[in-house]
This record gives C-alpha cells, structure tokens and sequence, in this order.
C-alpha cells in the first residue's frame, strides 16, 4: 500500500527546518548508503551528528507520529532518525531496495518515507519512482507532503535536471509486520470513522471497531 499524506510539516515547521539545516554540512549520500545501493547513488545529505540536523530529525519524526493518517496506515512502532537530502544538478539514485535493517541499533525498514521540503514548481525532474506488480508509479508531491510505501520495494529517484529537490527519508518499524495485514486495518480504521462520522456510535461502528481492534491485537507485535 502506497500512502500520500497531505501536510505533514506546514509552512512554519518547514520554515523551521530551513533555518536549522541552514548552515549544516552536507556530505555524499552514498556514506550512508548499502554496499550495492551506494554504487547508483548520487546525492548530499545533511552530517546527521549536526546540531541543527539533530533537532529537525527529532521535529520531522513527531509530525509523523502525529499525523491521523500516517500512524493508522503505518501502525509505527520505531522511527529512524530522518536524513536530510539534496538533489540538484543532474544527480539522482538509481533502482534499489532499501536495507531491511537499519543503524547500530537495528530497526526492521518495514515502511519507507519520504517528506517532500521544496516545492516542486522550483525544480524539475526528481520524481520517486516505485515499481509494483502493476508497473511504475512516479510522485512529485508538494512541500510538506510525505509519501510512506513499501520498503520491500524497487524505487529510485529520476534526475534532477533544474532547481533542487529537497527532502527528509526515514524508515519504519511497524507494529504489523504484514503489509497487507497493514492495509486490512488501514480499511478498517477508514470505515469505522466513517461510519462514526455520518451516524455516531451505531451497533455498525461498535462491529468494526471490534474486528479492528482484535485484528490489531492478533498481528501486532509489541
């Protein structure tokens, strides 16, 4: 399941961000990359030990954790610290798949997102492109939108040909290892406050919340 959520950072947190990566050293992007990924990467990344990067990680990650959508198609249980990304000048990553491990502490990379921070009138080129059994599906998405897809999945980032893509990327530890079992209660969650909004607390809506949380209690890992 691919999820495009609106806004997850608005204007002031974006504003934020900006000041804090202002004057942050931006280094090879391939340093934090796989040993086969890095051959077809080629972007700069915020130094994550920068003070100014520490913090905007911290700020990126709560907006995650906060936004509806995300945490009921998601279902996060841990949250990499976000990178902070640069593309410009022809640079791009080529086909790869994520790590299924992530940093020294390992975190299982369920889930990948990207947040998109530059608005995509300024630059061109730079979609994220996911391959799935259907085909490819490519995204330019506006300024403090995120996409959240699956890690399992081939992906890149076509080049950059004007302008600079700017995002932040992170992985997720689900609580429900399963995609689809991810997307079933992605369903639910979607049907019962539906159900909630157009006739409140109904025998209807007491039904899916009993199947939603039972499910969730049977494939959560916790």
């Amino acid at each position: 399941m691919i999820l495009c959520l609106s806004q997850v950072l608005d204007a002031a947190l974006r504003a934020r961000l900006d000041a804090l990566l202002e004057d942050a050293a931006f280094e090879d992007g391939a340093a934090t990359a796989g040993w086969h990924a890095r051959l077809v990467k080629a972007n700069r990344q915020a130094v994550p030990r920068h003070p100014g990067a520490r913090e905007a990680a911290v700020l990126v990650s709560a907006a995650l954790r906060e936004h509806p959508v995300f945490r009921a198609g998601v279902q996060p249980r841990r949250i990499a610290p976000p990178l902070f990304a640069r593309y410009a000048g022809g640079e791009s990553y080529g086909t790869h798949v994520d790590d299924a491990l992530m940093g020294t502490d390992p975190l299982r990379s369920d889930v990948a997102v990207t947040v998109f921070l530059a608005d995509p009138a300024t630059y061109g080129g730079g979609e994220l492109v996911i391959e799935d059994p259907a085909g490819e599906q490519a995204f330019r998405l506006g300024a403090g939108d995120a996409i959240a897809y699956p890690a399992t999945s081939l992906h890149r980032v076509a080049p950059v040909t004007s302008g600079e893509r700017r995002v932040a990327v992170t992985w997720v530890q689900s609580l429900v290892r399963d995609a689809a079992q991810r997307e079933i209660l992605f369903d639910l969650d979607t049907a019962r406050r539906q159900v909630f909004e157009r006739e409140g607390k109904s025998a209807t809506f007491d039904l899916l919340a009993k199947s939603h949380a039972n499910l969730l209690r049977r494939w959560a890992e916790v």
